[in-house]
């Protein structure tokens, strides 16, 4: 019994050390050496100062910049509470939210189809892109707030659109804060 239960204990150290400790710094070491931009979360620095993630999203909010998807992680765009609503289709506070989201949606574009994504959040919370449809949705009020013609804009939102990966994994997107980064490089915001 008492050689059984020593075994397990050096076991339990053993593992503990190999897949707790030797791993993940073995991995972590691997992934700075071979990918340090992903390892270090594909962070975006405009003028020497980080303004976000090429792969979190964020809130804007003015009129003069695109617009992400709607977030359900924390108080939006949480990365430490990233998760879905966890709200079925019938459940009355979803539909509530996705009613108010459409009525604010559609006083923008009246009598354009409101793309799905602009009303309804990411199974992480945290999805940093659109689709081109809901950039497309929001062209004429971002041209309209810079004073730009409308080519110029379709022209970036066109740029920042990544096709399919490999050409049949995913859908089209577009990158909110790199889109709107760029707007601010081409016509800042008066």
């Amino acid at each position: 019994m008492k050689k059984n239960f020593l075994i397990a204990l050096w076991f339990t150290l053993v593992t503990t050390v190999m897949f707790g400790v030797l791993y993940p710094l073995a991995v972590t070491g691997i992934a700075q050496v071979f990918f340090p931009d992903r390892a270090n979360g594909q962070l975006i620095q405009k003028n020497g100062k980080i303004v976000g993630s090429r792969i979190i999203g964020q809130s804007f909010t003015r009129p003069g910049y695109f617009h992400s998807r709607p977030s359900s992680a924390g108080a939006g765009y949480d990365a430490t509470a990233s998760s879905g609503s966890n709200l079925g289709p019938t459940n009355k506070n979803l539909l509530d939210r996705v009613k108010g989201d459409v009525e604010n949606v559609r006083v923008e574009n009246p009598k354009a189809l409101i793309p799905v994504d602009l009303v309804t959040a990411s199974g992480s919370g945290l999805d940093p892109e659109i689709s081109p449809a809901a950039a497309e949705f929001q062209i004429m009020r971002v041209t309209r707030e810079r004073g730009m013609k409308e080519e110029d804009v379709r022209a970036l939102v066109q740029k920042h659109t990544k096709r399919r990966d490999l050409g049949f994994l995913g859908e089209p997107r577009v990158n909110v804060l790199e889109l709107n980064l760029d707007l601010d490089s081409v016509h800042p915001l008066r």
